[in-house]
């Protein structure tokens, strides 16, 4: 069951990547993942019928952009099984993370970024990924300068199997220096992190698309105000963020649209 809203989600462009997505994102890590995460407080994952819930919600809403990622435990698979009308959807995954038994490990050679995009296309049920995210492990300029993983993307997004390219870095110089190189970038943003100001700003100037992680600081920030900070900045294509519960989501949707001059 959906509920009405206020107005459906405003839909940008992600750059030039001839994709748009709706302001406001679906984060995925709490479908598939509840060990090493920061938020809060803990939390179980959803069963089958909560998951459609908020993917209907989302629907109803005019969302289309969906994040996950092979870090995000079994998150790609449980969309592969619950998520309906692929064509609807912008479906964004990553690679370089992986996570098990509760640890993080990471790997950037251009064997295991075509294994893990061919995984993705397999779990996730479709022929091709809208984005393919470097899931940095925080030592961006090396991933980026070794070239190996930037160029398997390309093969990949040559071969129809991504559309476009980018990355979620985690610093300044390596969110500059994925402009260089890829279609997108994830940087953090909220009105307690500024620090990725600089990349928004040559993305806009570069027409490259930007999605927003951490929006609200893992669970520590107000909504509203947060969004309305965000969605000042030019050149911010969407916002990432998680829910799994219905209430949640819808409050975020409002805030969303009111946030961004959807009404």
């Amino acid at each position: 069951m959906t509920t009405a809203f206020s107005a459906p989600l405003p839909r940008r462009a992600l750059g030039s990547t001839g994709l748009e997505v709706s302001c406001l994102g679906l984060g995925t890590v709490k479908f598939g993942r509840n060990q090493g995460v920061k938020y809060p407080q803990s939390f179980q994952l959803p069963d089958d019928a909560r998951v459609r819930e908020v993917l209907a919600l989302c629907r109803g809403a005019g969302m289309n952009l969906i994040d996950t990622a092979p870090a995000y435990g079994s998150s790609e698979e449980r969309l592969g099984e619950l998520l309906t009308q692929r064509q609807d959807w912008v479906i964004c995954s990553k690679v370089g993370e992986e996570f098990a038994a509760g640890v993080s490990h990471f790997d950037f050679t251009a064997a295991h970024v075509r294994r893990s995009v061919e995984r993705s296309l397999r779990r996730l049920r479709t022929d091709y990924l809208d984005l393919v995210l470097i899931h940095s492990d925080g030592d961006d300029e090396a991933i980026l300068r070794r070239g190996e993983c930037v160029e398997a993307l390309q093969r990949c997004r040559e071969a129809g199997l991504v559309r476009a390219i980018g990355m979620s870095s985690k610093t300044v110089a390596g969110g500059l220096l994925a402009l260089e190189h890829t279609d997108v970038v994830m940087v953090t943003l909220n009105p307690a992190s500024t620090d990725d100001l600089p990349v928004i700003a040559q993305a806009h100037a570069q027409h490259k698309g930007v999605l927003i992680k951490k929006a609200l600081n893992s669970g520590h920030g107000d909504v509203e105000s947060s969004l309305k900070f965000i969605f000042r900045q030019e050149g911010v294509s969407a916002v990432i963020i998680g829910s799994i519960t219905p209430a949640h989501l819808r409050d975020n949707i409002e805030a969303a649209v009111r946030a961004s001059g959807g009404r």
